[in-house]
C-alpha cells in the first residue's frame, strides 16, 4: 500500500469522521453516522481503495 493522500485530505477525513461520530453520539443523525469510522481509518493510514480505484492521488510525494 503506498500512501495517496496528502496532508490536507487525510485532515480533513479524520475531521469528517470525527463530526459524522459525534453527530451520531448526540441522536442528531442516527446510526448511519458510524460510516464516520471509515473516513477516520483512511485518514490515519493515508491510503483509499477508492483513489486507488480511481487513480487519484492527493500526495505530494512522486512515486517511486
Amino acid at each position: 500500500m503506498e500512501t495517496n493522500e496528502g496532508t490536507i485530505d487525510r485532515a480533513l477525513r479524520v475531521l469528517a469522521g470525527l463530526v459524522l461520530i459525534a453527530l451520531t453520539l448526540t441522536g442528531t443523525i442516527g446510526a448511519w453516522g458510524w460510516i464516520g469510522l471509515v473516513p477516520i481509518a483512511t485518514g490515519l493510514i493515508g491510503w483509499c481503495p477508492a483513489y486507488t480505484l480511481l487513480g487519484i492521488k492527493t500526495c505530494p510525494m512522486k512515486a517511486r
